[in-house]
């Protein structure tokens, strides 16, 4: 006989172990929530094949040179005029594809700024700040650049084209100009003339065979994606170096300015592994003052400043560039 009393044993363990068990089904479902709203990184499909030959002439209506200016982070919106952009009147492109837009007429030059949210959320943030993920941005931002290159390419196989981008939109500028360099992307690399990345968060320091040409003296330090490369949390995926810009590595130039972590962070300095502080490390070098400086940034022994070397190289390339017939 039991003692009175007593009570039934083995009963509050099983309990906890259900309550455990409950509590750790609800964490998984919450971190699998926070990675699927915040979205995966996209990478676009290899483009189309080129024709295996070129018409001798192009409609009218297209220009001799396409310009492809992507903003940086903050400075464009999914709704934006891509050809009078004003969803950010500081943003810095606009002091490269603004002089371009009054030195040269429609039909020499189309200046197309690729609208796309270009935001960074911080996924930590508590409450919510209410932007749209990294990943989310630079998908989308990648798509748009994409989509309107084989547009263009499709109606006007003659023209040529110069890529300029800043901050996330130099990572976007990045990605398409490499995939074209390896000859996969939207247009044939011939077409290309030339690429500029402004604080590319996916510059390294190699120097070697297929590796951009910087512009001013380099920072010893590499782009954020780079010294976080292997970092995956909801929104925010780290890509790491590039594998080159191959046929296009001859014209393609890198600008950053030291003490700009987006582009100069130090090497293996932010630890994935400590995901928080570096999460929080990288957020703060969107905003940080040497990033929205480089509109007066020195690239030369000349004064030149970065969007003044960009904008004369631009120019200069538009100037000898190619004056297919038209029909």
């Amino acid at each position: 006989m039991s003692a009175r009393g007593s009570r039934p044993r083995r009963l509050r363990p099983v309990g906890c172990l259900v309550a455990l068990a409950v509590v750790a089904l609800i964490v998984v479902v919450v971190i699998l929530l926070w990675f699927l709203l915040a979205g995966r990184l996209r990478v676009p499909e290899p483009g189309p094949e080129p024709p295996p030959k070129p018409p001798i002439s192009q409609p009218a209506t297209c220009p001799d040179v396409q310009m492809i200016s992507v903003p940086g982070t903050w400075e464009s919106n999914s709704t934006d005029d891509p050809h009078n952009p004003a969803a950010n009147p500081l943003s810095l492109m606009l002091n490269i594809s603004g002089p371009i837009q009054q030195q040269f007429p429609a039909e020499r030059v189309d200046v197309y700024t690729v609208p796309y949210v270009a935001q960074f959320s911080n996924p930590i943030a508590i409450p919510p700040d209410g932007q749209e993920s990294y990943n989310n941005s630079r998908s989308e931002g990648t798509q748009r650049m994409v989509d309107m290159m084989t547009e263009r390419s499709r109606e006007c196989p003659l023209t040529t084209y110069v890529i300029a981008g800043f901050s996330q939109g130099a990572v976007i500028a990045g990605d398409v100009a490499a995939q074209i360099g390896a000859g996969k992307g939207p247009v044939p690399a011939d077409r290309v003339l030339g690429v500029t990345l402004i604080a590319d968060g996916r510059r390294t320091l190699d120097t070697g065979p297929g590796r951009a040409i910087p512009i001013g003296t380099p920072p010893p330090g590499v782009g954020a994606e780079v010294a976080l490369a292997g970092l995956k949390v909801p929104g925010i995926t780290m890509t790491g170096p590039r594998d080159g810009f191959g046929a296009l590595a001859d014209r393609t130039y890198t600008i950053c300015a030291p003490g700009d972590m987006i582009c100069d962070s130090p090497p293996q300095a932010l630890n994935p592994v400590n995901w928080i502080p570096s999460v929080l490390a990288l957020v703060r070098a969107v905003g940080n003052p040497v990033h929205a400086l480089y509109n007066g940034y020195v690239v030369d022994g000349n004064g030149t400043t970065a969007t003044q070397w960009t904008a004369s190289w631009a120019s200069g390339l538009i100037e000898g560039a190619p004056r297919p017939p038209h029909s």
